[in-house]
């Protein structure tokens, strides 16, 4: 028997139990594994027969941790789609309002720059607490991934976005 434990925030436990506890099964069932859910200390225990299915279960529990919608989350089921955290510490270090700062230049005015980011690479992303996750094919994820960095890095949004246009152009040539 393999286990697994996974902390995750108090408000996203409901949300992987699901109604009636509904999403909890279905997760279980999707990977073949057992959840069970300390509520009081959000503690997730994932435990398996085989610590492949540990390894699939995983990200699916983490990117719902994260913020997302779990039927995004179980897009990570398919071994060609990858999980992408960008810690926002990295970056902004311990003060508060580098943080906001941040968080905000990565969702842009009513959401514009996240979903330009998420169009161009055809991917999805989630800014949840003091992260920003991605989730999405390998290869767009490592592109989204450089997008939002750059971002954090203090890129003007226009020039990211054409960065990551070029970027997309060079490789459907080859």
């Amino acid at each position: 028997m393999y286990q697994e434990e996974i902390k995750i925030p108090k408000d996203r436990v409901a949300v992987l139990i699901g109604k009636d506890g509904k999403l909890k099964r279905e997760i279980e069932k999707l990977t073949n594994i057992h959840i069970h859910i300390d509520s009081n200390d959000s503690l997730i225990t994932l435990k398996s027969e085989d610590s492949v299915s540990l390894f699939d279960a995983k990200p699916i529990i983490r990117a719902i941790a994260r913020g997302f919608n779990p039927k995004i989350a179980e897009l990570l089921i398919d071994q060609d789609y990858a999980l992408e955290v960008i810690d926002l510490k990295d970056f902004a270090g311990d003060s508060k309002k580098k943080m906001i700062r941040l968080k905000s230049r990565c969702i842009g005015t009513g959401g514009k720059a996240r979903e330009s980011i998420e169009q161009l690479t055809n991917t999805h992303i989630s800014v949840y607490g003091k992260t920003v996750s991605i989730i999405g094919k390998i290869e767009n994820v490592y592109l989204a991934k450089a997008a939002v960095e750059s971002l954090l890095g203090g890129s003007p949004h226009g020039k990211v976005y054409r960065r990551v246009q070029e970027r997309k152009n060079k490789s459907s040539d080859k």
